[in-house]
């Protein structure tokens, strides 16, 4: 175990390292890149597309990082802006609505012996998620990092470019819409 694994070593040391040491860079890379696949998969919604793309955030990022300044945004909202701005142009280029794979985080308890019960959990979830697909993707992206990342709203603002306030109140918009939209469904 080299000094650089040591979970103590703050993010920014490690940024300050990397400019001019790759094996920083390993580290840094370690620590987020399960959470911005995580991310990516869930704004593409396909493992094949997200590895590549994870791989060009982490591609960008170490190009970039000698121009990284502390200047109070944490180097994972960082990544995340980065991941933020290839899955745009990813859609982009394919011109179609983005898809929320969040079928593994809304799922209901497998253990559960009423198949009934079951039957209508599927159901609800089914509903929902078809909802969220109807969302502009920025209200995808707020709902994703919320509850798939369990960030708090100052960071989502970090990583969206809005302050904590604006986060909060599009947060509640987008619950709203949520309701409109799966009351439409259900008719």
């Amino acid at each position: 175990m080299g000094p650089m694994t040591k979970p103590d070593v703050s993010n920014m040391d490690l940024v300050q390292r990397a400019k001019s040491d790759p094996e920083a860079f390993g580290e840094l890379y370690e620590r987020h890149v399960r959470r911005i696949y995580n991310y990516i998969y869930y704004r593409t919604g396909n493992h094949h597309d997200a590895e590549d793309l994870t791989a060009r955030v982490f591609q960008r990022a170490m190009l970039h990082v000698a121009n990284f300044e502390d200047q109070g945004v944490p180097f994972s909202a960082w990544l995340y802006r980065i991941a933020h701005n290839l899955v745009a142009n990813w859609h982009r280029d394919r011109s179609r609505r983005p898809v929320v794979p969040l079928e593994d985080h809304i799922v209901g308890s497998k253990e559960s012996s009423h198949p009934e019960v079951e039957a209508i959990v599927e159901e609800e979830r089914v509903v929902l998620l078809a909802a969220v697909r109807h969302l502009p993707p920025d209200r995808q992206q707020l709902l994703i990092l919320k509850f798939v990342e369990r960030l708090s709203n100052a960071e989502i603002g970090e990583i969206m470019g809005r302050t904590e306030g604006a986060i909060k109140s599009l947060y509640h918009r987008t619950l709203n819409a949520l309701r409109d939209e799966i009351s439409l469904m259900e008719g």
